[in-house]
């Protein structure tokens, strides 16, 4: 129905419109008594087979919402119905921000892919603490980043005042340095700064009476000499796995008009799917498996998430093939998952 019907009415507006549009109705439908009930019996598997245990979180099945579709934490229970294992919030930063100016969310509809460059939008961390604190029973990923007006120098603040603020109210943490939308932000992916700040946020986390998995979201325009110096630093620093990948800046192959590939920002959907699993093929062989690793990009089908779990990754997160596929690509995905392990 989604693919044949929704979709279809969907793709003829605007993007950004549309994502706000769709969040409305999601929240005024799932709102009338037994449509969640509905929803959750359409979409919802659940399976002792379908389980994961990974960093120490016990996750009812291994298909996750990524960073960036809700980034304000106003729809994860109501998204959680889908079928989702977990949900990642975020990328959410101190201060709120309005982002880049519009418009910045593009279609490219012959690539399946999204390009955006929304710029780290959102209301302020403590903004969104206040609707996690009713959080329940949801599995949520605190993806947390700086400010655009913060210096790199300074930066680190920024991510020890997002940690702090979600500590209480999230399961793990992403700290996210590869979003190629804030100015310089990448810049942080580089060996010192980077070690920094997560030997930073480890030592903040250690103090605690309970600390909470800490995992760092990379680009995958890395050269392997850098993917290499991520596996170093991660193992050194002792965090505790890497999601892999963010969007890319990469623009070759692709089917769409020139006049939309030319769009500034991170490209996402199914032109990402190849590197992302490369990344994660490569990290898994140089760190000889020593972390956990959370696959995204460019997953739109069960075949595309059983690539993503064969090259190693323990999770996998969609975004743009949730936009693309609807809500039963979840199901129809961890019904592959459970039918391998039968």
């Amino acid at each position: 129905m989604y693919y044949k019907l929704v979709r279809p009415i969907l793709f003829l507006f605007d993007p950004e419109k549309v994502h706000y549009f769709s969040f409305f109705m999601i929240k005024v439908l799932s709102a009338i008594p037994g449509v969640s009930f509905v929803i959750r019996s359409l979409y919802q598997l659940k399976h002792p087979s379908l389980e994961r245990e990974v960093f120490g979180l016990k996750f009812p099945n291994p298909v996750g919402l990524a960073a960036g579709f809700d980034k304000n934490a106003v729809l994860y229970k109501q998204l959680s119905n889908f079928g989702f294992g977990f949900i990642e919030i975020g990328t959410l930063t101190p201060k709120a921000q309005p982002g880049n100016p519009k418009k910045r969310l593009f279609r490219l509809l012959e690539d399946q892919a999204i390009i955006n460059r929304m710029g780290f939008n959102n209301e302020g961390v403590d903004d969104a603490v206040k609707r996690l604190k009713k959080n329940s029973n949801i599995l949520i990923g605190g993806n947390i980043g700086k400010n655009k007006i913060t210096p790199n120098e300074e930066a680190v603040n920024d991510y020890i005042y997002c940690f702090n603020a979600l500590f209480d109210v999230v399961d793990y943490f992403v700290v996210n340095v590869s979003s190629p939308n804030t100015p310089n932000l990448r810049a942080l992916q580089d060996k010192e700064p980077l070690t920094h700040l997560l030997a930073t946020l480890k030592e903040l986390n250690d103090k605690k009476e309970h600390s909470k998995p800490i995992l760092l979201k990379i680009a995958p325009d890395l050269t392997n000499e850098q993917l290499i110096d991520i596996v170093d630093i991660v193992t050194t620093v002792k965090i505790d796995g890497v999601i892999a990948t963010n969007t890319t800046l990469e623009r070759s192959n692709l089917a769409s008009s020139p006049e939309v590939t030319a769009e500034a920002g991170g490209l996402s959907g199914k032109p990402l799917s190849k590197r992302s699993t490369e990344v994660i093929r490569f990290l898994v062989k140089e760190s000889n498996n020593a972390f956990p690793i959370i696959g995204v990009g460019g997953i739109h089908s069960p075949e595309d998430a059983l690539e993503k779990l064969d090259a190693g990754a323990a999770l996998i997160q969609l975004y743009t093939g949730f936009v693309y596929e609807g809500p039963a690509a979840v199901r129809s995905i961890n019904r592959a998952i459970l039918k391998r392990t039968r």
